[in-house]
């Protein structure tokens, strides 16, 4: 195959649909490839898309994998990586809608760029407002700069502020947005698969920095545009956006970044330098100055795993508050 499209489905059939919908003259049949993952959904998700590719005559460059479980992100992704081989891989969310042209402009992106290993495109709302897709790494000066919500140290600190203003031209992040994401195969073969110990979240700085530490560059092309329905595929960003608490499984997997990337006291390094942070945001709430912009019980929830961070996702469901 020429490339293959890996979306993940757990419960979101109608998104998926939509987004197959975008598809359809985007591929090439007998080149091209769609690998739907259902993540045990339950719901009847299965039956639903597969009347819908009956319907539509999609059969030809659709197959559906049911996994037995919902291992997350990086296992769904994984399993629909292995179903096809293909010379690259667009990792799609189901909450997204492929602008015409755009998976043609990531393919002759990568081929006329052969240093880079992952491409991301411009992602944007339905009115064509752009969204921040390109991110310095997450660190434990990030912490700080994320929890203080301060200009003044955002300003000091700017080299470490993890989120990178809209380009209108390319540029080579330190890591994408993998709501979308071109990988090439090249890249899998020499860094492997995404880490499974990530339930969702961090899986993306993550396989970024691997393939970076690996040489491969990471690029960003904003002449290839897809809409990307924030929120659509998972409640937690929603929670996230109106500073209830997320689901454990999002600390886990902060757990396990810091600890894999920065060593055995990148966890507590990463905590603290947040309390610091946290110490300016909370004297600006309690002068009056200012709503917290802060999640319920973060203080408590970064600490999650810190005996043990590699330990395996806590699936959800199994999870303790």
């Amino acid at each position: 195959m020429r490339f293959a499209i890996v979306i993940i489905n757990y419960r979101t059939p109608d998104l998926v649909i939509d987004c197959l919908h975008s598809l359809k003259t985007e591929v090439q049949i007998g080149r091209d490839s769609v690998v739907i993952v259902d993540n045990a959904s339950g719901d009847g998700s299965i039956e639903k898309i597969t009347q819908a590719v009956t319907a539509n005559d999609w059969t030809d460059w659709i197959q559906i994998v049911a996994s037995p479980v919902n291992g997350g992100f990086s296992a769904g992704n994984n399993l629909g990586i292995k179903a096809v081989e293909a010379d690259a891989y667009l990792l799609l969310n189901s909450d997204t809608i492929v602008r015409p042209g755009a998976i043609a402009t990531l393919l002759e992106t990568m081929q006329a760029n052969p240093e880079s290993g992952l491409i991301g495109p411009r992602l944007e709302y339905l009115d064509g407002t752009p969204q921040i897709s390109c991110f310095r790494y997450r660190s434990p000066v990030g912490e700080l700069i994320a929890s203080a919500g301060t200009g003044p140290i955002t300003k000091l600190f700017k080299n470490h502020d993890v989120p990178i203003p809209v380009s209108d031209t390319p540029v080579e992040p330190e890591w994408i947005s993998f709501a979308c994401v071109l990988v090439r195969r090249a890249v899998i073969e020499q860094v492997g698969l995404m880490d499974e110990g990530y339930f969702m979240y961090f899986e993306d700085i993550d396989y970024c920095r691997l393939a970076r530490n690996a040489g491969w560059q990471i690029l960003y092309c904003p002449q290839a545009r897809v809409v990307h329905l924030r929120g659509g595929s998972s409640s937690t960003k929603s929670a996230i956006a109106a500073r209830k608490r997320p689901r454990p499984f999002v600390y886990a997997s902060r757990s396990r970044y810091f600890t894999k990337f920065y060593g055995p006291f990148g966890l507590p390094f990463a905590n603290l330098c947040w309390l610091a942070g946290r110490s300016v945001s909370l004297t600006r709430e309690l002068l009056g100055s200012r709503k917290t912009h802060i999640c319920e019980h973060t203080a408590r929830d970064i600490w999650m795993n810190w005996s043990n961070p590699m330990k395996q996702p806590l699936l959800p469901g199994t999870e303790n508050s």
